[in-house]
């Protein structure tokens, strides 16, 4: 029979008068157990579930790795983009008309108000701000629903318009939006933000459109083909531009080549997420690529992983209809916005260009 040091015993003798632990907890090995610190708590709850379909998801996501939900509430969380000066987030809540904040430190705030509206006077589906992203000098660019145009956050709070209109007519609710290394702004404007949509009264061009807006101004039409063209995101060697299609009839995901004068050739059908609509919520809407060229897309099921041979590899299910991701912090940790919520995911890729 082993004997603990005085010291032992008596701590444990006095810890048991004092109701701190069971009387059993003098036995040395009991003991130990009850005075070693407790595991922490998980700082955030864990939310959806991963899927693996092909072993190459693994070199993406470590096996056992979980999303975390961070905030939630939104009404229809979109368009995130890391601030790397603040180390913040920032993300749009498109009905809301708001640019939230989310960072370690100071959690959730409101960052922008109004985000894509600033008028009074019109009625609209979805007025605010919808897909964000960032200058050469970190200054918010954002696609304004309700002011109907392209614009830069200017440091007193007001708005630069960089895209209003094409050949005369203003655009219908510019939605996603990607920025070329040579200050190439493309960007999609589909009428998700019009009441009434395609039939609206204030639609003033009679299609969808995919653009181009080049950095002395000009706007081009790339396509006018896509029906809804809604994400859009170029390949790490800024070669291919990849547009999605929030069609539930017709989900799918084109991939245009890019010309040397910037603007594209004919499109073609890279990946088709249709047959995954029944039975998952949501369709293709907002898109990021990796460095490896891996596209991260939502669709039907949350964020669909597919590799750039057009490979679904794995699943980030959110169980909600998700709209759209990026990549923050050091350029692993993958950030979703997922109807009402906000998600975090740890990654062993990094967004295209993040070293830029």
């Amino acid at each position: 029979m082993s004997v603990l040091p005085y010291r032992a015993l008596a701590t444990c003798l006095a810890a048991t008068l004092l109701g701190t632990i069971p009387l059993d907890a003098a036995r040395p090995d009991v003991a130990a157990a009850a005075l070693k610190p407790a595991k922490p708590a998980p700082k955030y709850a864990t939310t959806g579930r991963v899927e693996r379909l092909a072993p190459e998801f693994d070199t993406l996501i470590a096996p056992g790795t979980e999303m975390e939900l961070l905030a939630e509430g939104f009404d229809w969380s979109e368009g995130p983009v890391w601030i790397r000066k603040n180390q913040e987030l920032l993300f749009s809540d498109v009905p809301v008309n708001k640019v939230y904040r989310w960072s370690e430190k100071h959690g959730l705030g409101v960052a922008l108000n109004p985000s894509g509206y600033t008028g009074q006077a019109l009625k609209f589906r979805e007025q605010g701000s919808n897909g964000l992203t960032t200058d050469r000098g970190e200054r918010l660019i954002l696609c304004q629903h309700g002011n109907r145009q392209i614009a830069r956050l200017n440091p007193d709070g007001s708005f630069t318009p960089l895209a209003e209109h094409y050949q005369g007519r203003r655009f219908n609710s510019p939605n996603d939006l990607c920025l070329a290394s040579n200050g190439n702004l493309y960007f999609t404007d589909p009428p998700y933000g019009l009441d009434g949509m395609n039939n609206s009264p204030l639609k003033e061009l009679m299609f969808n459109g995919v653009y181009l807006r080049r950095p002395s101004g000009e706007v081009v039409l790339l396509s006018r083909k896509i029906d809804f063209p809604n994400g859009i995101a170029l390949s790490p060697d800024e070669k291919t531009l990849y547009v999605n299609q929030s069609d539930s009839k017709a989900a799918t995901i084109t991939a245009f080549p890019i010309l040397p004068d910037g603007t594209v050739a004919g499109g073609r059908i890279f990946f088709d997420a249709t047959p995954r609509v029944a039975g998952n919520k949501g369709v293709p809407d907002g898109l990021k690529v990796d460095e490896r060229g891996n596209l991260w897309t939502s669709g039907p099921g949350g964020i669909l992983v597919i590799s750039p041979e057009a490979k679904l590899l794995g699943v980030l299910n959110t169980g909600e209809a998700t709209a759209n991701c990026a990549w923050g912090n050091d350029g692993r940790t993958l950030y979703i916005t997922a109807d009402s919520k906000l998600v975090r995911i740890r990654t062993l890729t990094r967004g295209a260009g993040w070293t830029r």
